[in-house]
Parts: structure tokens; C-alpha cells; sequence
């Protein structure tokens, strides 16, 4: 089997990751934050080593900033609940996943205004028509790291520059960057930033985070959610204190001491190798594809532009199909569809069919990945 469906979640995990998960439950099995003994304790001390971890990994000073998620989804939209209102405008682009689209849409109908910058249709972004859309006024901009349709790479310090001149906040969803290229807050301006746990820092599902820079007034934030966090507890009314305003409820701690796990898995191999070995996996699948007779190869075609996404669509064949044989008969597993980004796909002309997606890990093998291209060389034949 070749797995090569990373961008919707890393497989397979590191053994250390399922180790710390069975240890948390084993050996620290009380409610964290809850209780005075050395369960509660011993959970309690794998969440705030991981916070560290985490906040260490962006470069983000104040651990306490690192606000955990039950995934990428949650942390956008605590973000963009907490700060828009009614009257207030936000910007994006036109290759955003709905885990930013459904809820900008919902605060749209709620009378929240919304601009898209267009991209072009390698999923490459026009700065000059971000600049034109972002006026003073704006309150916030919120764009993707990388396309998880194609994998190009916005630039975000560029759009951070943009976004503080008009005296807007900056929003980024790395979900697909967070462990696959380096990610650093402060010198990329980065105001807010949301990560997925279970992708690319090879930690479990259910697991993700929003990330608040130093320079952002949580009061300006309002809660998602509010309940029991363990502190505070004689107040009727959300504790004000980090990350406590937004960590209510039971935290998934097993699940934490994996992402942990994961995040020392991925220091112990280098996040400058992994980058490395990321654009030579794509360069084996960009150009074993696009000589293929029939097939459309979307992107820059550029691994120096892109996390490790590589898009394609055969003349004549549904994506379906495609990756049914894919699976069936050569233990290919992909993705096919479109990969819950519609206007990724308006942008890049791929709708509504959309496309095959593979997308290699940090444990893909270049032989793998060149076996995957003789075998989809034998789907496009047949």
C-alpha cells in the first residue's frame, strides 16, 4: 500500500505518538486541571508541555497564547466568531477551504462584509488586488498558508505588510504548512494562526490549536465556547485569564500527549529536511505527470512554491474512478473530489468534478512516489 493522502491526515503515525497516547491514559488518567492529585497533576503537565512545545515551534513567546482546539475547523472559527461583527469587513482569497468560506458566508448573512481577492489559476496570489481591497476599516484578513488543492504557498509576510497598514489583524489557516514548512509568527507578522494537529505534526485527530500573537488584545476575542475550566471556580462568568477564556471543557489529553509526540518526532528529524524531502517528492510526481497523455497537472509545478499537493484530472476519466482503481487494484490511497474547497476549484477550473490529490508525508519513500506514477501511467493507459 502507498499512502498518499497526507493533507487529509498523516499516516502512518510515529510509534511514539501511540505510545504517549496509551501512556497519558495509563499513567495520568485524571482530569487535568480538575483535581489536586497526581493524576489530575501528571494530565495537567503533558497539556502545558505541549503548549510549551507548540508555542516553541511558531515562536511564539507566552505559551499561554497557545489556545488547544478539537481541530484546525474550531480554531478558525473562534477566530472569526470572536472578532467580526456586524459592520465590521474582512478580506480572503479565492482558494480558501470551507473551514474559512462556511463561516465567512455565515457572518456575511449576518451583515459582516466580506471581499475575496481572486488568485490566479496556479493558486498563486495577486497582491495587488489584495492591497486595493484593504482599506482602513478592515478588521481582519484571513488566508491560507498553502492550498490544500494545489499546495501553493501564499506569501504571507507580504500580506501581513498589507493587512497592519490598513490596521487590519491577519488570520492564517496552516493546516497544511504546520509541520511541513517552517512556520515562524513574529517574523512572518502572523497575528492569529490555526493548526491541525493530525496532518503534517503527525499528532492524532482531534487535535488543534489557534495561536494568539503578542501583539492581539484577547479582549477583543470573545469565547466560542464557555464552561467549567477548573479555575475560577467560584465565578459564574468565563474567566478572563489565558488559555483559560477559550478552554472550556474536559481537554482531550491523550490526544495533546500524541500531538506532543509528534512535534519531538519532528525536531528529532529537522523541519529544514523535511522541507527538503517534501519538494523532492513533489518534483518526482510533477514531472512523472505531466508528460502523461491526457492529464492535467494544476499548481505552479514549482516544489519551491508549494507544500507537497499535487492536483491532476485525466481527459476522459472521473476523478472517481479513478481513484477507485487507484485503491482497487494498486493500494494507492488518494483523495479525489473537491477536497471541501470549492472555490479553489472555481479559481482553478476544476469544477465541479474536481480532481485526484496526492499528497505525500514526512514517511513517503521517493520510491514510493515513483511507483505511484507507473501505476497511475497504467490507469490513464487502460
Amino acid at each position: 500500500m502507498i499512502y498518499l493522502d497526507n493533507a487529509a491526515t498523516s499516516w502512518p503515525k510515529p510509534p511514539s505518538v501511540i505510545k504517549a497516547m496509551a501512556d497519558a491514559l495509563e499513567q495520568a488518567g485524571g482530569n487535568p486541571g480538575r483535581s489536586g492529585h497526581r493524576l489530575s497533576i501528571a494530565a495537567a503537565r503533558i497539556i502545558y508541555d505541549t503548549r510549551e512545545e507548540l508555542a516553541r515551534f511558531f515562536g511564539v513567546a507566552d505559551p499561554s497564547r497557545v489556545i488547544f482546539t478539537a481541530n484546525a475547523t474550531q480554531a478558525i472559527n473562534l477566530a472569526l466568531r470572536g472578532i467580526l461583527k456586524p459592520g465590521d469587513s474582512v478580506v480572503t482569497s479565492s482558494v480558501e477551504h470551507n473551514s474559512v468560506m462556511r463561516p465567512l458566508r455565515h457572518l456575511a448573512r449576518e451583515g459582516v462584509g466580506l471581499s475575496i481577492a481572486r488568485c490566479a489559476a496556479d493558486g498563486s496570489f495577486f497582491l495587488s488586488q489584495l492591497d486595493s481591497l484593504v482599506s482602513p476599516g478592515v478588521r481582519l484578513v484571513v488566508v491560507t498558508h498553502a492550498s490544500n488543492v494545489v499546495g501553493t504557498i501564499l506569501p504571507i509576510k507580504a500580506i501581513a505588510d498589507i493587512a497592519h497598514r490598513a490596521g487590519a489583524l491577519l488570520l492564517v489557516d496552516a493546516a497544511q504548512t504546520a509541520g511541513a514548512v517552517p512556520v515562524n509568527m513574529p517574523e512572518m507578522g502572523i497575528d492569529l494562526l490555526a493548526f491541525a494537529g493530525h496532518k503534517e505534526l503527525l499528532g492524532p485527530p482531534g487535535t488543534g490549536g489557534l495561536v494568539i500573537g503578542q501583539g492581539v488584545d484577547v479582549s477583543q476575542i470573545e469565547p466560542l465556547l464557555r464552561g467549567g475550566t477548573g479555575s475560577r471556580s467560584e465565578s459564574e462568568e468565563q474567566p478572563v485569564d489565558l488559555p483559560d477564556r477559550y478552554e472550556s471543557g474536559t481537554a482531550n489529553f491523550p490526544g495533546i500527549a500524541g500531538l506532543g509526540a509528534g512535534l519531538k518526532y519532528l525536531a528529532s528529524i529537522g523541519i529544514d529536511q523535511i522541507r527538503d524531502r517534501g519538494k523532492q517528492l513533489s518534483r518526482i510526481l510533477f514531472d512523472g505527470l505531466k508528460p502523461l497523455p491526457g492529464v492535467m497537472v494544476y499548481g505552479t509545478g514549482d516544489p519551491e512554491r508549494s507544500v507537497p499537493i499535487v492536483s491532476f484530472t485525466v481527459s476522459g476519466k472521473r476523478v472517481s474512478d479513478i481513484g477507485f482503481r487507484l485503491d482497487e487494484e494498486f493500494g494507492l490511497l488518494c483523495r479525489v473530489g473537491l477536497h471541501c474547497a470549492p472555490a479553489a476549484h472555481r479559481t482553478i477550473g476544476s469544477f465541479p468534478e474536481g480532481t485526484v490529490r496526492l499528497s505525500p508525508g514526512v514517511s513517503t519513500t521517493a520510491d514510493e512516489a515513483r511507483e505511484a506514477v507507473k501505476v497511475i501511467a497504467r490507469v490513464v493507459a487502460g
